[in-house]
């Protein structure tokens, strides 16, 4: 194994993606192993890694597959040196929407934090005020 390849089991760890998962964004199109070892194995490398932390930050924001896959692509464009001009262009403006759509989602999930920790501390004075007042036996 190359030195700066890691298995799928490193790379689970190092994510905390579970190998089920890399092997299904790797059946989906989203990442593909770099390698593969002489006995079959996974290999991937610090780009593939990469990769699949922008996949997994996408996840609790509710991007479908085809928008991670989408992102993937305009990053990859971005990256590319031999990318037109207007590659890079529509590249550029499609990460901008991306990011757009990144803040109105965390405004959205901060909005249901605020909502989930009042009522956790609604339940907080509930218990409370009960246990002061409920009988001891």
């Amino acid at each position: 194994m190359a030195h700066n390849h890691r298995q799928i089991g490193e790379v689970a760890e190092r994510t905390g993606l579970s190998l089920r998962t890399i092997r299904y964004y790797e059946e989906v199109g989203l990442i593909t192993p770099s390698a593969r070892s002489q006995g079959g194995f996974r290999l991937y490398t610090e780009e593939d890694i990469a990769r699949l932390d922008v996949v997994k930050a996408m996840k609790p924001l509710d991007f479908s597959l085809d928008e991670m896959r989408g992102l993937l692509e305009s990053l990859d464009t971005l990256d590319d040196p031999a990318a037109t001009a207007k590659d890079h262009a529509d590249a550029l403006e499609r990460l901008d929407m991306f990011h757009a759509a990144t803040d109105e989602r965390c405004q959205a999930l901060r909005r249901q934090l605020s909502i989930a920790e009042g009522f956790a501390e609604q339940l907080r004075t509930h218990t409370i005020r009960h246990q002061a007042v409920s009988p001891r036996t």
